[in-house]
């Protein structure tokens, strides 16, 4: 199998929630992004790719409306970005982005949810190691030459790129995902992407002994309802 195959096993490992909570997570995102900046995607790169991926994951608009009309509002409410790592059962590691305003909350609740599943909560640098942060764009084309020619004339910083079942899959440096975007839809007009976003690929994927599964799923489980949690990636096989 390729590498297309082990993106889409990435994605796949990487956590889904109920709609609600995807919707909840991009709302606060982009909030946090447009006050950062200008909240007009038109003059803030950063607004404009978050939003590109709600999109993508099918975020209504009125939602992502909503959140920039918010940050425009003056809203006092503030969050910051912090990534924790952890090891779960069996050979499992764990890479939990969140977005928080208070650390000491955040930190407890995520580390819970290891103590409770037999895993460990880990240093920084413990884990990410073994993961490359990459951005990744998936959409339906038969040419791999002619994608990979309008990419790198258009100066994208390209990692990867594979034709699978009728689909190409272009890994790509994280600093380059809207770049790249914009380099496809010039070739091939404003497309459905099935997957696009910045994400972590673990070098390696590992398999969950039957014993392990149950703490596994718990922990899948628990991480995900905890409110300041953005995105869960683990390296973790998860079938073909």
């Amino acid at each position: 199998m390729g590498r297309a195959f082990e993106v889409r096993k990435a994605a796949m490992a990487k956590t889904s929630a109920a709609k609600t909570k995807v919707y909840s997570r991009y709302g606060k995102e982009i909030y946090m992004v447009a006050k950062a900046g200008v909240p007009d995607p038109e003059m803030n790169t950063g607004l404009r790719r978050i939003i590109d991926e709600a999109r993508a994951k099918q975020v209504p608009a009125d939602i992502i409306k909503r959140a920039v009309e918010k940050a425009k509002g003056g809203s006092e409410e503030s969050y910051h970005a912090v990534s924790y790592e952890g090891f779960g059962p069996g050979a499992s590691t764990f890479i939990v982005e969140c977005l928080t305003d208070n650390d000491n909350r955040t930190v407890g609740e995520v580390r819970n949810c290891f103590t409770k599943t037999k895993g460990k909560f880990g240093v920084s640098g413990s884990v990410m190691h073994g993961y490359d942060h990459v951005g990744i764009l998936s959409f339906p084309y038969d040419n791999e030459e002619e994608i990979m020619e309008v990419l790198l004339e258009n100066d994208v910083e390209l990692q990867d790129i594979e034709l699978e079942e009728g689909s190409i899959t272009v890994t790509v440096d994280t600093t380059s995902l809207h770049k790249a975007k914009e380099a496809i839809e010039s070739k091939l007009g404003e497309i459905q992407f099935d997957v696009l976003e910045i994400t972590y690929l673990p070098h390696d994927y590992v398999m969950i002994e039957a014993d392990d599964m149950p703490a596994f799923d718990k922990l899948i489980a628990m991480l995900d309802e905890v409110e300041d949690v953005q995105n869960v990636y683990h390296n973790v096989s998860v079938g073909e």
